[in-house]
């Protein structure tokens, strides 16, 4: 079997690159640029920027599957003008256009990795499931969604498989954004007002991901599905943040701040965005995705951040 991984120097695509090559498939990654960091056996392709014009032509040659992790990513501050237009441009005629080209070639399977956030920005009373009516709200979920709709539509008719898995937050070695600048707090030792947060999050650390997308490669139930995927076990962020200084053998100094006051509080920094994301719930219910695919999370929420906060501890 031959896959093609777009986005291969990401997060996801290069810990995905890794353990296709340790299963002894052909890999070719898809990368804007070639990483510092190469792994042996993924055969690169320097592919320009993803959008409605890419010719993927030459790249897709002979590849059975595509694994598109590839995608203008979530910020908390977005510089652009019309962010949405942005978004689109990239994640769904990014994505249209490589799905078009993958029917003319005749591929099997096309694999997106869209995100939780396509079903809502919070959950209340229960987890979101596969089946629920999407609700995305802000420019990136959004997109992800128009892009999921726009392959359905583009393989309806065809031999194209098309396999959606939704993540919610994900993390592990490499992590950036907001997961990283809470392995920085918890490393220093320093007081954080965090301590009163009653919520619940689904997080997939990047093993049990991959794992998943491996097993999305051939399975015959996946075809033509929607999956939604997680650790199997939610936290809370004072829960999450306490499991951080365990893996670090560092102390969790948490203060009980009222919830009300700590956004206030974020807002006059504004850092309103942020305080939501560290107070809201956002869960997920992949009890679909384990009885049709008989998939569970191989690695626990412990060892996966025992992973990630030892790799960040010898940076």
């Amino acid at each position: 079997m031959k896959i093609l991984v777009t986005g291969a120097s990401g997060l996801v695509g290069s810990a995905l690159c890794c353990r296709l090559v340790r299963q002894g498939l052909t890999v070719l990654g898809a990368v804007r640029t070639l990483p510092d960091k190469i792994t042996a056996g993924v055969d690169y392709r320097i592919v320009p920027d993803l959008g409605s014009e890419t010719n993927w032509s030459e790249v897709l040659a002979g590849v059975n599957v595509v694994v598109h992790c590839a995608a203008r990513m979530d910020v908390m501050q977005d510089t652009v003008d019309d962010p949405l237009m942005a978004f689109r441009e990239v994640n769904v005629e990014g994505t249209v256009r490589l799905a078009k080209q993958a029917i003319d070639r005749k591929l099997k399977r096309f694999i997106y990795i869209s995100s939780l956030k396509v079903n809502g920005e919070y959950t209340e009373d229960y987890p979101f499931t596969a089946g629920d009516v999407p609700m995305p709200t802000a420019p990136y979920s959004i997109s992800k969604w128009e892009a999921e709709q726009s392959l359905k539509n583009i393989a309806e008719g065809t031999d194209l498989e098309v396999v959606i898995i939704r993540p919610p937050l994900i993390y592990g070695p490499g992590v950036r954004d907001n997961f990283l600048l809470l392995l920085k707090l918890v490393k220093l030792g320093l007081p954080l007002p965090l301590g009163a947060i009653e919520n619940r999050k689904s997080l997939v650390g990047l093993d049990n991901l991959v794992d998943l997308i491996v097993t999305c490669l051939n399975h015959n139930a996946a075809a033509n599905q929607t999956f939604l995927v997680s650790d199997g076990e939610d936290l809370s962020t004072p829960e999450l943040l306490r499991r951080m200084a365990v893996a670090m053998k560092r102390p969790a100094r948490l203060i009980a701040i009222p919830v009300p006051l700590l956004v206030k509080l974020a807002g006059l920094l504004g850092k309103e965005g942020f305080a939501f994301r560290l107070c809201s719930s956002l869960q997920a219910d992949i009890s679909k995705t384990q009885e049709l695919l008989g998939w569970s999370p191989p690695v626990s929420v412990d060892e996966s951040l025992q992973k990630n906060t030892d790799h960040f501890m010898s940076l």
